[in-house]
Formats: structure tokens, sequence, C-alpha cells
């Protein structure tokens, strides 16, 4: 996994959580789903990197 990807990836998980607690201090409904939607968008694109590096070896 190149690591510009990882730090992307990584970021972006870290905002969403961030944007799922606020949202859920705040009792809004649409900025956890927001945040959730985030988290797993990041963590399918961190698998999506390991799988091409497991053929890359």
């Amino acid at each position: 996994m190149g690591l510009d990807d990882k730090i992307e990836n990584t970021a972006q998980e870290t905002a969403g959580k961030v944007k799922q607690d606020i949202g859920e201090a705040t009792d809004d409904k649409d900025l956890q789903a927001e945040g959730k939607a985030d988290q797993k968008s990041a963590n399918i694109k961190q698998a999506g990197e390991k799988i091409k590096d497991a053929f890359k070896k």
C-alpha cells in the first residue's frame, strides 16, 4: 500500500469518526450517517490497497 494512500485513507476514517461523534453529541442523524459512510469508504479503500499489495508480492 502506498504511504500516501494509507495516510489519505486513515485521515478519511478519522474525519468520519469525528463527524459521527459530533452527530451523536448534537443528535444530528444525518451527520452521524455521513460519518459512518466516510469510515466505511475508507475501510473499503484500505482493503483494496491491501489486495493490490498482496498481488504485487
